[in-house]
């Protein structure tokens, strides 16, 4: 297989760097975040497949929040709860879609602390421009 990759001229990725300052015009470094936060979300969604903890952390986050905003607990708090409630694989599917709505609730997740420092730093790293 590494064969007939290399034959194709594809080589493997490991972390994000513009070959050209063209591209660096193409995609901005919100582009860029939003694109790290769509791996760090897939990771996270892999983790959920095999352990729940990820959403009972989101969950216990969620619940910090509205504690600490009472009456003026901002609209996406309130989203996220609802998507937490669906089966684990559709919030798995969720957290990694490419849409619109997607990338906006990726900007407030409440999925801090699901992933370890080890899997983060590796994940930052590969983003690094």
């Amino acid at each position: 297989m590494r064969e007939r990759r290399k034959a194709a001229g594809l080589k493997p990725v490991l972390s994000w760097i513009p070959e050209t300052s063209s591209a660096a015009s193409v995609y901005s470094s919100h582009r860029l975040l939003e694109i790290r936060s769509l791996a760090l979300h897939a990771v996270i969604a892999a983790k959920i497949e095999r352990d729940r903890t990820p959403i009972v952390i989101a969950q216990k986050n969620l619940d910090r929040w509205q504690a600490r905003w009472k009456d003026t607990a901002p609209r996406w708090l309130g989203e996220w709860r609802a998507i937490l409630q669906r089966p684990w694989k559709e919030v798995a599917a969720f957290i990694t879609e490419m849409s619109e709505e997607a990338a906006r609730m990726r900007q407030s997740t409440p999925f801090a602390g699901a992933l370890t420092l080890r899997e983060r730093r590796r994940i930052y790293d590969a983003f690094r421009a």
